[in-house]
Protein backbone atom coordinates (compact mmCIF):
# COMPACT_ATOMS: atom_id res chain seq x y z
CA UNK A 1 0.00 0.00 0.00
CA UNK A 2 1.48 3.57 -0.74
CA UNK A 3 0.36 6.08 1.50
CA UNK A 4 1.40 9.67 2.21
CA UNK A 5 4.00 10.62 5.20
CA UNK A 6 1.21 12.20 6.77
CA UNK A 7 -0.79 9.04 7.26
CA UNK A 8 2.68 7.01 8.33
CA UNK A 9 3.31 9.26 11.09
CA UNK A 10 -0.75 9.11 12.04
CA UNK A 11 -0.54 5.72 12.22
CA UNK A 12 2.07 5.81 13.75
CA UNK A 13 1.84 7.85 16.70
CA UNK A 14 -1.56 5.76 17.34
CA UNK A 15 -0.37 2.36 17.17
CA UNK A 16 1.94 3.44 20.07
CA UNK A 17 -0.49 5.12 22.01
CA UNK A 18 -3.53 3.22 21.84
CA UNK A 19 -5.56 -0.30 21.60
CA UNK A 20 -9.13 0.43 19.73
CA UNK A 21 -8.85 3.46 16.81
CA UNK A 22 -12.14 4.73 15.91
CA UNK A 23 -11.84 6.41 12.51
CA UNK A 24 -14.64 8.44 11.23
CA UNK A 25 -15.25 10.45 8.69
CA UNK A 26 -17.45 11.44 5.92
CA UNK A 27 -17.17 9.08 2.73
CA UNK A 28 -14.26 9.18 0.89
CA UNK A 29 -11.93 11.23 3.52
CA UNK A 30 -9.64 8.20 4.11
CA UNK A 31 -10.57 6.22 6.81
CA UNK A 32 -10.03 2.64 5.16
CA UNK A 33 -6.39 3.70 4.47
CA UNK A 34 -5.54 4.35 7.85
CA UNK A 35 -6.88 1.34 9.25
CA UNK A 36 -5.63 -0.99 6.22
CA UNK A 37 -1.99 0.52 7.37
CA UNK A 38 -2.81 0.00 11.16
CA UNK A 39 -3.25 -3.68 10.18
CA UNK A 40 -0.61 -4.38 7.76
CA UNK A 41 2.46 -2.52 9.61
CA UNK A 42 1.00 -2.46 13.41
CA UNK A 43 -1.15 -5.45 13.79
CA UNK A 44 -4.60 -4.15 14.29
CA UNK A 45 -7.64 -5.83 13.15
CA UNK A 46 -9.98 -4.03 11.50
CA UNK A 47 -13.80 -4.35 11.66
CA UNK A 48 -15.45 -1.86 9.37
CA UNK A 49 -19.04 -1.25 10.62
CA UNK A 50 -21.48 -0.30 7.47
CA UNK A 51 -24.91 0.83 8.24
CA UNK A 52 -26.96 -1.84 10.57
CA UNK A 53 -30.51 -3.03 9.83
CA UNK A 54 -33.29 -1.18 11.57
CA UNK A 55 -34.22 -3.81 14.07
CA UNK A 56 -30.40 -4.05 15.55
CA UNK A 57 -29.54 -2.81 19.23
CA UNK A 58 -26.79 -0.65 17.88
CA UNK A 59 -25.68 -0.34 21.87
CA UNK A 60 -25.48 -4.03 22.06
CA UNK A 61 -23.47 -4.59 18.51
CA UNK A 62 -21.51 -2.08 18.86
CA UNK A 63 -20.45 -2.55 22.56
CA UNK A 64 -19.30 -6.23 21.22
CA UNK A 65 -17.12 -4.90 18.72
CA UNK A 66 -15.67 -2.59 21.26
CA UNK A 67 -14.64 -5.22 23.53
CA UNK A 68 -13.17 -7.44 21.02
CA UNK A 69 -9.90 -9.08 22.37
CA UNK A 70 -7.08 -7.39 20.64
CA UNK A 71 -5.97 -4.00 18.79
CA UNK A 72 -8.75 -2.92 17.13
CA UNK A 73 -8.98 -0.39 14.27
CA UNK A 74 -12.76 0.56 13.90
CA UNK A 75 -13.17 1.82 10.22
CA UNK A 76 -16.45 3.17 10.89
CA UNK A 77 -18.56 2.82 13.79
CA UNK A 78 -21.34 3.90 15.68
CA UNK A 79 -20.57 7.64 15.26
CA UNK A 80 -21.55 7.39 11.92
CA UNK A 81 -25.01 6.59 13.24
CA UNK A 82 -24.97 9.88 15.24
CA UNK A 83 -24.21 11.98 11.21
CA UNK A 84 -25.55 10.34 8.52
CA UNK A 85 -29.13 9.51 10.37
CA UNK A 86 -29.86 12.71 11.07
CA UNK A 87 -28.57 14.33 7.45
CA UNK A 88 -29.76 11.17 5.47
CA UNK A 89 -32.37 9.38 7.23
CA UNK A 90 -35.31 10.55 9.67
CA UNK A 91 -32.88 10.69 12.31
CA UNK A 92 -30.22 9.19 14.52
CA UNK A 93 -31.69 5.53 16.07
CA UNK A 94 -28.64 5.75 18.08
CA UNK A 95 -29.73 7.42 21.72
CA UNK A 96 -27.09 9.69 23.06
CA UNK A 97 -26.93 7.90 26.48
CA UNK A 98 -25.80 5.03 24.26
CA UNK A 99 -23.37 6.64 22.36
CA UNK A 100 -22.03 7.98 25.48
CA UNK A 101 -21.99 4.87 26.97
CA UNK A 102 -19.86 3.36 23.62
CA UNK A 103 -17.61 6.34 23.78
CA UNK A 104 -16.57 5.29 27.55
CA UNK A 105 -16.33 1.84 27.23
CA UNK A 106 -13.90 2.85 24.08
CA UNK A 107 -12.03 5.13 26.03
CA UNK A 108 -11.86 2.28 28.76
CA UNK A 109 -10.17 0.06 26.05
CA UNK A 110 -7.55 2.56 25.95
CA UNK A 111 -8.95 4.25 22.67
CA UNK A 112 -9.13 7.36 20.77
CA UNK A 113 -11.38 8.91 18.49
CA UNK A 114 -10.19 9.76 15.20
CA UNK A 115 -11.50 13.15 13.12
CA UNK A 116 -10.22 12.72 9.69
CA UNK A 117 -11.46 15.38 7.56
CA UNK A 118 -10.39 16.88 4.21
CA UNK A 119 -11.81 19.56 1.76
CA UNK A 120 -15.44 19.14 0.53
CA UNK A 121 -13.60 19.38 -3.27
CA UNK A 122 -11.24 16.77 -2.46
CA UNK A 123 -13.50 14.08 -1.03
CA UNK A 124 -15.83 14.69 -4.01
CA UNK A 125 -13.22 13.96 -6.46
CA UNK A 126 -12.11 11.39 -4.42
CA UNK A 127 -15.76 10.01 -4.55
CA UNK A 128 -16.46 10.46 -7.82
CA UNK A 129 -12.84 8.38 -8.66
CA UNK A 130 -13.75 5.82 -6.56
CA UNK A 131 -17.75 5.88 -7.43
CA UNK A 132 -17.28 5.22 -10.83
CA UNK A 133 -17.88 8.89 -11.42
CA UNK A 134 -20.67 9.40 -8.92
CA UNK A 135 -20.87 11.55 -6.28
CA UNK A 136 -22.24 13.78 -3.55
CA UNK A 137 -22.97 17.19 -4.26
CA UNK A 138 -20.54 19.60 -2.27
CA UNK A 139 -23.45 20.99 -0.08
CA UNK A 140 -24.52 17.50 1.26
CA UNK A 141 -20.44 16.81 2.01
CA UNK A 142 -20.54 20.01 4.02
CA UNK A 143 -23.54 18.75 5.71
CA UNK A 144 -22.04 15.99 6.65
CA UNK A 145 -18.89 17.59 8.17
CA UNK A 146 -20.97 19.91 9.77
CA UNK A 147 -22.24 17.23 12.02
CA UNK A 148 -19.21 15.65 12.68
CA UNK A 149 -17.94 18.97 13.73
CA UNK A 150 -20.75 19.19 16.14
CA UNK A 151 -20.91 15.17 17.18
CA UNK A 152 -17.05 14.92 18.34
CA UNK A 153 -17.23 18.32 20.22
CA UNK A 154 -19.58 16.80 22.12
CA UNK A 155 -17.94 13.23 22.74
CA UNK A 156 -14.82 15.15 23.10
CA UNK A 157 -14.70 15.46 27.12
CA UNK A 158 -15.51 11.76 27.56
CA UNK A 159 -12.29 10.38 25.39
CA UNK A 160 -9.41 11.74 23.27
CA UNK A 161 -10.10 12.76 20.25
CA UNK A 162 -7.52 13.59 17.40
CA UNK A 163 -8.30 15.52 13.99
CA UNK A 164 -6.75 14.74 11.11
CA UNK A 165 -6.58 16.57 7.70
CA UNK A 166 -5.76 13.77 4.44
CA UNK A 167 -5.87 16.32 2.04
CA UNK A 168 -2.41 15.61 1.02
CA UNK A 169 -2.75 11.74 1.04
CA UNK A 170 -5.19 11.45 -2.00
Amino acid sequence: MNVGQPIRSLCEELATTYNVVVLEGCDGVGKTTVADHLAAHHGFQVVHSSRSPDNVDLVQRHRAIITTPGRLALDRSYISELVYGPVLHSGSRLAWSGALELTALAAQQGGVLVHLTAEPRCIHDRLRTRQDGDAWELSLIERIQQQYDLVFAQLDPYISVRRHRTDSTA
